[in-house]
């Protein structure tokens, strides 16, 4: 029998209406001389009937059935590494695919540099939710090179996917590298070492790996990634960090990487959570500091100052077991969104909240003055919009919103503020225009009433979900633009307006912004509409549009 250039791993589980996919994916590389071995982690459905068609169908494809489910990624990979014949090894998850040339790319670079451990390329994320594809850690594989120890590229342990690379199989046996079982997360575990005992690996730029994100897949359905409700999950993901800094004490590489490996952890792992607390109860904000406050206290200090002031005051105030606070600071993570208060020491510097920090690293952690709320240009000043309350309007479809504005930095004059609500259903903006009034210094409220029959709707129907957005104009006509943030707990309104349903909530992840949601109902919404959205989004069309503005 012929010896494959390169051994592909298919690990599967419970999978068996997406497994055909990914086999597919092999089947199609453009280079052919590759070994698929379908490792099942003991399958309770039919999964062991279709992995067998496969092999029955195509010689180069071999499986294997573990004895007993191991709960994990890491059994069915080591299992299969186990019986690979081929010098190079790759790994895909039944859930993903690989594109047409992966293989060829991957191998390219073994070839063209045969001392090098491993070799990766870019990951393209799709989500199965929307079809839209992004890629992932897009900075760190943007060019072509090869590194000679991770050292000189710290940052690359951002990238901690196992299944975007091709690891020549010596390599793995010579430092006896293998998956670590009975764990989550193992992939950052292997990765870290991997990149560590590497004495050089390739980048490539080309997309190696197609990764299918179910970001509202329920249950035991949801990826480990998506069950961060979990507290289990938080205790896993930290307890890897721990093996992965014992790792980098055993090989003398933590006073190199362990700066850089902090830093991963805070903008990556803890930023995922950080995300959620919104919309966790107080119980869980307890348990989580209590899970990740003795890991936090233990990182390098340099790690927390390469982090944006938003990221270092949601960490400070679950230090400080602040955890309501956290929950609101949290609300505007990435968003620009301003506290409700702030508090100010003798020398005048601000800081989250409404006291002074005890400790000089709180300080530190939660001084203001970097953001400027008094200084910066209007329209990139940073407030905090928030819906206190909807009521029914007179109209069959309408709601009265009462909106209070706090305006920790003073930006705004003493009196009324001119203020409007923004909306976009389809290509028309409707500008709901009311008024601010002050309540006291550095809050203020208003009422506008949202009438969702005057809203203009695509002819064909509309769907898809729109935020508000909440704009101020300053004296000299200067625009502020920010969210508007809905509270978590704002009852679900639905209303049958203009052959569409409406649903009026706040959003169930992230900051909670104010959302509406259109449905369209009847045929010509449902049968007719699609397709002719469809067509109207292709290239020639879009081209069309374009040459008709410009003759206008």
């Amino acid at each position: 029998m012929d010896t494959p250039d390169v051994t592909v791993t298919v690990i599967t589980y419970d999978d068996a209406a997406r497994l055909p996919r990914a086999v597919a994916s092999l089947q199609a590389q453009t280079h052919t001389n590759i070994e698929i071995v379908i490792s099942d982690d003991h399958s309770t459905d039919n999964t062991p009937e279709i992995a067998r068609d496969l092999a029955a169908a195509d010689p180069r494809i071999t499986c294997l059935r573990l004895p007993e489910n191991s709960g994990g990624c890491s059994a069915p990979r080591n299992r299969a590494l186990d019986i690979a014949r081929a010098p190079y090894l790759m790994f895909l998850d039944s859930d993903d695919e690989l594109p047409p040339r992966a293989v060829e790319f991957l191998l390219a670079a073994h070839r063209e540099n045969p001392g090098i451990d491993f070799a990766m390329g870019a990951v393209e994320r799709v989500r199965v939710d929307t079809g839209r594809t992004s890629r992932w850690m897009p900075h760190l594989v943007a060019e072509r090179r090869t590194v000679e120890g991770v050292e000189n590229e710290p940052d690359l342990l951002f990238e901690h996917l196992s299944t975007s690379k091709m690891y020549a199989r010596a390599f793995l046996d010579r430092h006896g590298l293998r998956f670590p079982e009975g764990i989550h997360y193992e992939d950052q575990l292997f990765s870290a070492q991997a990149y560590c005992l590497a004495k050089a690996f390739t980048i490539v730029p080309e997309t190696v790996y197609r990764w299918y994100i179910h970001p509202y897949a329920a249950g035991d359905a949801a990826s480990i990634s998506n069950q961060r409700h979990r507290l289990d999950n938080v205790r896993d993901r930290v307890h890897v960090q721990e093996l992965i800094d014992a790792f980098l004490a055993e090989n003398d590489r933590g006073d190199t990487l362990r700066e850089a490996k902090d830093h991963k952890f805070l903008k990556h792992d803890f930023r995922m959570y950080a995300g959620d607390l919104p919309h966790r109860d107080d119980a869980w904000l307890a348990e989580f500091a209590a899970v990740v406050n003795p890991y936090l206290d233990r990182l390098a200090p340099a790690a927390y100052a390469r982090l944006p002031r938003d990221e270092r005051v949601v960490l400070q105030l679950v230090r400080d077991l602040r955890l309501p606070e956290a929950r609101l600071a949290a609300r505007g993570l990435g968003h620009a969104v301003a506290p409700r208060t702030t508090a100010l020491d003798a020398a005048g510097t601000p800081y989250w909240g409404d006291r002074v920090p005890d400790t000089a690293w709180a300080r530190r952690e939660l001084s203001l003055a970097d953001l400027e709320l008094d200084t910066r240009p209007f329209r990139r000043a940073q407030f905090r919009h928030e819906l206190v309350s909807v009521e029914r309007g007179p109209g069959p479809a309408s709601l009265d919103l009462r909106v209070r504005t706090h305006d920790p930095g003073r930006r705004l004059s003493v009196g009324p503020q001119p203020a409007a609500l923004l909306l976009t259903p389809g290509r028309r903006r409707a500008t709901l225009r009311f008024r601010l009034d002050p309540v006291r210094p550095g809050v203020f409220e208003g009422r506008v009433r949202l009438d969702l029959t005057a809203l203009a709707l695509p002819r064909l129907g509309f769907t898809g979900t729109r935020h508000p957005m909440l704009q101020l104009t300053a004296p000299d006509g200067a625009r502020n633009t920010g969210l508007l943030l809905a509270p978590l707990d704002l009852p679900v309104r639905t209303a049958h307006v203009n052959r569409h349903r409406v649903t009026v909530e706040p959003e169930g992840k992230g900051a909670g912004r104010l959302q509406l949601r259109w449905e369209p109902l009847g045929p010509l919404a449902t049968r007719i509409g699609p397709p002719v959205r469809r067509a109207a989004r292709t290239r020639a069309v879009r081209g069309l549009r374009r040459l008709a503005r410009m003759i206008r």
